[in-house]
């Protein structure tokens, strides 16, 4: 109850980008990136309207009723529909196509319309904070309580309205800045039912409600600008979700014969940008290598619905150092990856990278050697349930014959391999 509370509230770790594992995509009809943008803008007209409209009433009772509590939610309400000007524009400017100049196109616009909200916010807070302490030294009455809590309760509905139409059209189309405007929305929308509180308190004999509910909201808005900040600027810096990367992971092991080396992924605008470095057989040709590749890519595409691109190489099973034995790719029913020799702080080591594996899986690599069979455990890196490591080095020499053993559960599985020591060690 309490994690559903913060996520309507923005602060529950929502994430911008929803991932769907039931449903496709259509190729060949629209740009997704087109549609997203048109979409967005759908979003942007109508609550731009309902705002102003929403503003305009409120104007009207705070002439009135001389309420400094609704003189700053009647402020952030028209600060607030005011964000939609950046967000418009910076939707126009990603349909341009890309050119020599930006060969990226110009998605980033969208962080610096986020940027701009967040500083539209941050100044309707510090002008409703200034009104309200001013109206703190020098208290004025108020009247009309009846039309002030009309206002109050009609500004949250509109608010309320905005803030669905943001947050679904955000999520829907991964544009972190309309999400961000989403929840202020709803926040300002939880401010109004705080005027209809002051309007309660004025009338039960208590001036003073007004202009402290009127610094309340001050104080609202900027958990806001805070929240909102954090959510943009994650973006601008190049950062993802968390758990991004394990989805391109995930998405990539649907493809057998392939193993992810290495993964990043950035966001410009509400478009994905993806890079990955997969293993393979090196003895494959490069027709069948191309196929990999295009298998792979439709995986992602499918996996995360705010794809723009993905870049896609092959790189060779090189020996985690000068003198360790070719890796070993890994393809069995329990796990996927790479395993090998390499060098650490701590000295040289047994790893398995995975790209994919079961719940609770356990690995251990039992290399045969003349006095026995010599075994290392491999444990997760820090927590890292895709990286294992061994604890201590293997023995040399590094050619041997050995067995990795997978487990979870009931469930096991032996894969034997052989690491061959190269010829220019020794």
């Amino acid at each position: 109850m309490v994690n559903r509370v913060l996520d309507w509230l923005g602060f529950g770790g929502h994430r911008a980008a929803e991932h769907d594992h039931g449903h496709g995509h259509t190729h060949g009809v629209m740009d997704a990136g087109i549609a997203a943008n048109e979409r967005g803008m759908w979003a942007i007209k109508w609550s731009f309207a309902i705002l102003i409209v929403t503003g305009l009433l409120q104007i009207v009772v705070v002439a009135a009723s001389h309420s400094v509590a609704l003189l700053a939610d009647t402020i952030h309400n028209f600060a607030d529909a005011t964000t939609a000007l950046p967000l418009g524009v910076a939707f126009v400017l990603a349909r341009r196509k890309p050119s020599a100049r930006f060969p990226y196109g110009l998605g980033r616009v969208e962080d610096l319309a986020g940027l701009m909200i967040v500083g539209i916010i941050l100044f309707s807070a510090v002008v409703a904070g200034y009104e309200a302490i001013s109206r703190l030294i020098s208290p004025l009455p108020v009247h009309n309580l009846g039309w002030l809590a009309m206002a109050g309760a009609i500004s949250f509905l509109g608010n309320e309205v905005v803030a669905v139409l943001r947050i679904r059209v955000g999520r829907e189309i991964s544009s972190a800045a309309l999400i961000a405007d989403g929840y202020h929305a709803r926040t300002d929308g939880l401010t109004s039912l705080a005027v209809v509180a002051g309007a309660g308190g004025v009338w039960l004999g208590f001036p003073l409600a007004d202009p402290l509910i009127g610094l309340g909201i001050t104080v609202a808005i900027f958990a806001i600008v805070w929240q909102s900040a954090r959510s943009v600027l994650v973006r601008m810096l190049d950062g993802v979700e968390p758990g991004l990367l394990d989805e391109i992971g995930h998405a990539a092991a649907h493809v057998p014969g392939v193993a992810v080396q290495e993964a990043r992924a950035r966001w410009l605008g509400h478009r994905l940008q993806v890079e990955l470095v997969l293993t393979a057989d090196e003895g494959m040709l490069l027709a069948e290598a191309n196929t990999l590749a295009a298998r792979v890519e439709e995986e992602l595409h499918h996996h995360l619905p705010a794809l723009a691109a993905a870049s896609i190489r092959f790189a060779p099973l090189a020996g985690g150092h000068h003198h360790a034995p070719a890796p070993f790719l890994v393809g069995g029913q329990l796990a996927a990856g790479v395993l090998q020799i390499v060098d650490t702080p701590d000295g040289e080591r047994m790893q398995l990278r995975l790209s994919r594996h079961v719940e609770a899986l356990q690995a251990e690599v039992g290399i045969a050697r003349p006095s026995g069979t010599e075994r290392l455990v491999l444990w997760p890196v820090a927590g890292n349930h895709h990286l294992l490591q061994s604890l201590q080095a293997p023995a040399e020499p590094h050619g041997f014959d050995a067995v990795l053993t997978l487990s979870a559960g009931k469930a096991r599985e032996e894969v034997g391999f052989t690491m061959a020591e190269p010829h220019h060690h020794g």
